[in-house]
């Protein structure tokens, strides 16, 4: 399971891994790799969700919602001065659940595609 996930997505660490690891269990070779370079394109690092936050800091607050598909937290964000810096600071102790809650999501959607019965 981890040497699947390591031989197709290196980048990938930690809990983001096992998860990951799980969803390719039933796979074979083609899908696995198939699954891996959609999900490579479409996931979120965390890192980028750390930089967007701290962006928060400088006036635009809520970009990093923007980017996990969260608009109406984005919207109010950016209205509210990032809830007066409270909730930028709160995102930006989570920004690793942010960007895994996110991702998840992404690994789900593209793992249902692989295995429908079309491909």
């Amino acid at each position: 399971m981890a040497a699947k996930v390591l031989e197709l997505m290196p980048e990938i660490i930690g809990e983001e891994q096992m998860f990951i690891g799980n969803l390719l269990n039933d796979m074979d070779e083609k899908e696995a790799a198939q699954f891996a370079n959609v999900y490579r394109v479409r996931r979120k690092d965390p890192q980028t969700i750390l930089l967007l936050t701290l962006v928060g800091f400088l006036g635009i607050a809520g970009i990093q919602r923007f980017i996990v598909d969260q608009i109406g937290l984005g919207i109010l964000y950016l209205l509210t001065g990032g809830l007066c810096l409270i909730g930028t600071i709160i995102d930006l102790i989570n920004y690793k659940k942010i960007a895994f809650e996110y991702n998840q999501i992404q690994a789900q959607q593209i793992a249902a595609l692989v295995k429908s019965p079309s491909n």
